[in-house]
C-alpha cells in the first residue's frame, strides 16, 4: 500500500474504490483516466483503448478486452509476488499464461456475448515444497480483486444523462 500505509498499519478491513473517466476520441478510440480513491488516493493513470477495422477503429491502442485479460493476469501475478513474501515462499521466477474465451452471436444489427472459459496457468520456479506453492496460488486467487469479481454474480447499474437529469438505463 502507499502513502505511508503498510500492510502492517493497514486497517483490518477497508473499501477499495477506483474511478475511471472516459472520453471518446477518434473513430473508436477512448482516452481513459483511472485512479484509486479509497482507502487512499494513488496517482491517476492515462490509458487508451481502440478497436481494429471490424468496429471501424484504427487499432491505435489495445482493445478493451486485451486490457481486461491483461488486468486479470497482472492482478494474479501481483498477488502471487506479494503473498510469496508474506508466506515465506521464495520465488526464483514467475510466468503466467491466461486464456479467456467468449461466445459471440449476431443479434440483428448488433451482437451478444457471454463468457465461456477463463484458464490461468501459473508457472512458479521455487524450491519451496509443492504444498507451499499450492497454498500461495490459493491465497493469490482469494486476493486477486479481478478474479474474485469474476467468480461472483454482480449487479452492474447504468445511468443515462438526459436534459432532465440522470435516468436508469437498466
Amino acid at each position: 500500500m502507499s502513502q505511508g500505509m503498510t500492510f502492517e498499519t493497514a486497517p483490518p478491513r477497508a473499501e477499495v474504490e477506483f474511478h475511471c473517466s472516459g472520453k471518446a476520441t477518434g473513430k473508436m478510440r477512448n482516452e481513459l483516466d483511472v485512479r484509486m480513491v479509497k482507502p487512499f488516493t494513488e496517482p491517476s493513470h492515462a490509458l487508451a483503448t481502440d478497436e481494429g477495422p471490424f468496429h471501424g477503429g484504427d487499432a491505435s491502442a489495445p482493445p478493451p478486452l486485451a486490457l481486461f485479460v491483461a488486468s486479470l493476469t497482472g492482478c494474479l501475478m501481483t498477488q502471487v509476488r506479494a503473498f510469496a513474501k508474506r508466506l515465506g515462499v521464495q520465488l526464483n521466477d514467475l510466468d503466467v499464461e491466461t486464456r479467456v474465451c467468449w461466445d459471440w452471436a449476431r443479434e440483428g444489427r448488433t451482437y451478444e456475448t457471454a463468457p465461456k472459459s477463463f484458464e490461468i496457468d501459473v508457472k512458479i520456479d521455487s524450491d519451496a515444497p509443492l504444498a507451499d506453492q499450492l497454498a500461495l496460488v490459493a491465497a493469490a486467487k482469494r486476493g486477486c480483486f479481478i478474479e474474485q469479481t469474476l467468480g461472483r454474480q454482480n449487479t452492474i447499474t447504468h445511468k443515462l444523462k438526459t436534459p432532465e437529469g440522470w435516468i436508469s438505463a437498466d
